[in-house]
Order: C-alpha cells, then sequence, then structure tokens
C-alpha cells in the first residue's frame, strides 16, 4: 500500500514539476523573438524550462542528502531522453500516425536545419566530454564545488554561441501581467514538485531496497521525460520539426551544467565508479550518434527511420550492459 502511495504521490509530484516549467516557456519563447534567435538558440533558452524539473530535482536531492537521486537522475535522463525524444518526433513528423503506421514505403526523413549541429549537436558532446575529464580520474574523481564553477561557466559560453549565432529579424512581443503573476506561481510550484518528487523517490527505493542512484536512474528519470513527450509530439506535428529535435538536446546540455551545479555544491563522492562510467559512457556514446546523425545522415542534417531505430538499439544494449554487466542479474 505505501508503494502504491508514494508512487501516486511520485506522479503528481513529477507532473506539478512540469506544470511549473510549462509556466516559463511562453516568456522564454516571447524573448527569443524580441532577442531575434534562431530556431536551435531558441532551444537552448527555453531549455532553461524545459530542464528545470532536473535542476530542481537536483538542488532538492543536494538540501536534503540525497544527492545520489539527483545524480541517478542526471544520468538517466540524458540517456533515455534521446532515443525517445528523436523517436517521438520521427512519428511525429510523418503525419498521420495511423499512414505512417500502414505505408512503410513512403516514409520521410526527419529533416532539421544546420544550426541543429553546430549550435547544439557539438557543443553538447563537447560538456560530456568535459564532464568525464572533470569527474572520472582518480585524482580528482567525483563532484566538486570547483566542478560546479567550471560547469557554470560552460553552460554560460554554450548560451553564448548560441544567441550570437545565425541572429533573426527581432520581433516586438506584448507582456501581460498576469503571465508575469503565472511565470512566479510557476516557479513556485515547481519547487514544490522537485521536493516531493525527491522525497517519493527516497520512499520508493526505501521499499524495493534499490540503492538511490538506481531510483534516480531508472525511476525518477523515466517519469521525468514522459511531459516531454507530449511537448515534443505537440511541437513536431506544428511543423517546428527542429525545435522539437534539438530541445532534447538543449534539455540535456541545461542537465550536465546547471543541475549538475547543486550536486557539486555539496561536494557528491561517485560511491560505485563503475556504475557511473558506463552510464557516463552512454550518455556521450548517444550525444555522438546524435551529432554523427545530424551531420551525415542522407540527406544532411536528418535523422532516417534507420538511425532513430540505432538510437533505440544503442538504448537496448545500454539496458543489456547494466543487468548483465553492471548487475550480473545472471551471475
Amino acid at each position: 500500500m505505501n508503494l502504491i502511495l508514494w508512487t501516486l504521490v511520485l506522479l503528481a509530484s513529477v507532473w506539478a514539476a512540469h506544470w511549473g516549467a510549462d509556466q516559463l516557456a511562453n516568456p522564454l519563447q516571447k524573448l527569443r523573438k524580441q532577442w531575434g534567435l534562431n530556431e536551435a538558440a531558441g532551444a537552448a533558452l527555453v531549455a532553461l524550462a524545459t530542464a528545470s524539473p532536473e535542476i530542481g530535482t537536483n538542488t532538492a536531492s543536494a538540501l536534503q542528502g540525497l544527492s545520489d537521486i539527483g545524480l541517478g537522475n542526471l544520468l538517466g535522463s540524458n540517456i533515455i531522453s534521446v532515443p525517445v525524444i528523436v523517436g517521438v518526433a520521427y512519428i511525429a513528423s510523418q503525419g498521420k500516425t495511423s499512414s505512417f503506421m500502414k505505408n512503410w514505403s513512403n516514409r520521410k526523413v526527419l529533416q532539421l536545419k544546420s544550426e541543429a549541429l553546430s549550435v547544439q549537436a557539438i557543443p553538447y558532446v563537447v560538456i560530456c566530454l568535459l564532464a568525464a575529464i572533470l569527474l572520472l580520474p582518480e585524482p580528482w574523481q567525483g563532484l566538486q564545488p570547483i566542478d560546479g564553477w567550471i560547469m557554470l561557466l560552460v553552460y554560460g559560453i554554450y548560451v553564448g554561441q548560441a544567441i550570437l549565432r545565425k541572429r533573426q529579424k527581432r520581433q516586438s512581443v506584448r507582456w501581460q501581467r498576469q503571465e508575469l503573476i503565472v511565470s512566479i506561481l510557476g516557479v513556485v510550484v515547481l519547487a514544490g514538485g522537485a521536493y516531493l518528487t525527491v522525497t517519493a523517490t527516497e520512499k520508493i527505493v526505501e521499499i524495493l531496497q534499490i540503492s538511490q542512484i538506481l531510483g534516480g536512474l531508472f525511476i525518477t528519470s523515466t517519469l521525468s521525460i514522459a511531459p516531454e513527450v507530449f511537448a515534443t509530439w505537440s511541437v513536431a506535428k506544428s511543423g517546428q520539426v527542429t525545435a522539437a529535435t534539438t530541445s532534447v538536446i538543449a534539455d540535456n546540455t541545461v542537465t550536465m551544467t546547471l543541475a549538475l551545479f547543486p550536486l557539486a555544491m555539496v561536494s557528491l563522492p561517485i560511491k560505485d565508479i563503475q556504475l557511473f562510467s558506463v552510464n557516463l559512457a552512454f550518455v556521450i556514446i548517444l550525444g555522438c550518434f546524435y551529432a554523427g546523425f545530424v551531420q551525415w545522415g542522407t540527406p544532411n542534417y536528418s535523422f532516417s527511420l534507420r538511425e532513430v531505430a540505432v538510437l533505440i538499439l544503442i538504448y537496448g544494449i545500454y539496458l543489456a550492459v547494466m543487468l548483465f554487466g553492471v548487475f550480473r542479474v545472471l551471475g
């Protein structure tokens, strides 16, 4: 009974956190138009809203002394999100879902704009590699405050290069008092949802008798991307396929920088280096494949069904490595 109760609390908390984040998305979209940012650069700005549940969850986990939940959520969400979000964007871009399922001979590619590579994909891979350099070598293994400050600086550079590339014409927007009030309410709900997300995950892992990092990896992270799936479907169906498909990389970039900051501030040691290394390796692998498919897709800057399938296959390999390599379930 307690498991059902805390599962419902977790579901409600994740929904609340994302509802709060959604209230920030519209003001940030208006800023994108007001500042004349391109679609991919706009995704970097809007990611502040869409990735804010992860930032909130990690902050709450650090404050509650449950940093392993935040670390697991950080890594897990960056792994599962790439194949799921790209797959959803691909299907949504095909038109009617029924036609896509029936007519396999007339599949279209998921065509992106060129800035998806230079503004989002390549910087994300570089940031993931930097995280590995900062966190894995034995002399400075783990998360230290200096790591947080470095990643904060890196995020500033990332946003700066995104904003300065391929500027568009500025648009006039009208700001309303009501939306600003709702945005403030969204921040409050986001904070409360993030706190309860960590608390509920803690209770669930205690009941299931699993580690906190596993709870973050497979429970919190999986649920946390559900609202992003619906948002991606809606944006891709509206024809904004570049924004829909690059949003996952923008979100993951924020997660690897800003969301890492609160964990670094509490000096989080890595208790299981094998578990951490495997997960960080797959974060990097998926980022590299994403960037590679954008660069060398047929045609360029696109995803075909085969490439989407490869991303899903990589996630399947990740699960197999975790089950039979890290956990040795058959051992």
